[in-house]
């Protein structure tokens, strides 16, 4: 909540402290961006200071635009996402942090001719604008390899999310018995520029999240972190 600066209903110095008790760093978060696309400038620039303000409370390094709601998803709106971008950007810079992308679906199928993510990619500056790439949705998207966008862009997919997809209904599910060979992924951490990943699986466990949690996890460190 901006107006009164709390995380899950916890004001932020205490939520702060709860990763801290923890030992849960959380070097980024995904903040409601997509609200202010009609708002305004003055009301964007609001809620940018009052993310900023939480986020370092809470030592992040990345403040992330995490959302497009589907009916919005035009190449008219992803060029003002992009220019919106920029400008957060340059503003969260101002307290040393760094706004990033993340992808939802259909952005890598071509609308007449153009991927709406290309826009992403070419009219954001990459000095004040990071990815945070959705492989799981980028893999519901298409089948061309992740290493064919990275070269797009090398070093700027500084972000993961490493999710996986099930092979019939293409819903979540635990990592390493969907659908995405992270194996076939992993070597290319460097040319992108990963430098956080995050394990995810929104539902569809098989027994519950704390299980999947620790299985995927226990994928990671015995298929690719060698």
């Amino acid at each position: 909540n901006p107006d009164k600066l709390t995380y899950y209903g916890m004001p932020a110095a205490d939520f702060a402290r709860a990763l801290r008790d923890h030992n849960l760093p959380a070097p980024t978060g995904h903040y409601d961006f997509q609200n202010f696309l009609d708002a305004g400038d003055d009301a964007m620039n609001r809620y940018v200071d009052r993310v900023a303000e939480g986020a370092k409370l809470l030592g992040q390094q990345y403040v992330v635009w995490p959302y497009l709601e589907p009916a919005t998803r035009t190449l008219d709106t992803y060029k003002r996402v992009a220019g919106k971008l920029n400008a957060i950007g340059a503003r969260v810079a101002k307290a040393g942090l760094r706004v990033a992308y993340h992808n939802g679906g259909g952005e890598f199928v071509a609308q007449n001719g153009q991927h709406p993510y290309d826009i992403i990619l070419k009219e954001t500056a990459p000095k004040l604008v990071a990815l945070q790439l959705d492989l799981s949705w980028f893999s519901f998207d298409t089948e061309q390899p992740a290493r064919d966008w990275f070269k797009k862009a090398p070093g700027r997919f500084e972000m993961w999310h490493v999710k996986d997809m099930h092979k019939v209904n293409r819903r979540y599910t635990e990592l390493g018995n969907g659908s995405i060979d992270y194996t076939r992924i992993w070597p290319d951490t460097a040319m992108s520029g990963m430098k956080h990943f995050f394990v995810e699986q929104g539902g569809n466990f098989a027994v519950d999240a704390m299980q999947s949690a620790a299985d995927g996890i226990a994928y990671v460190k015995k298929y690719l972190q060698k």
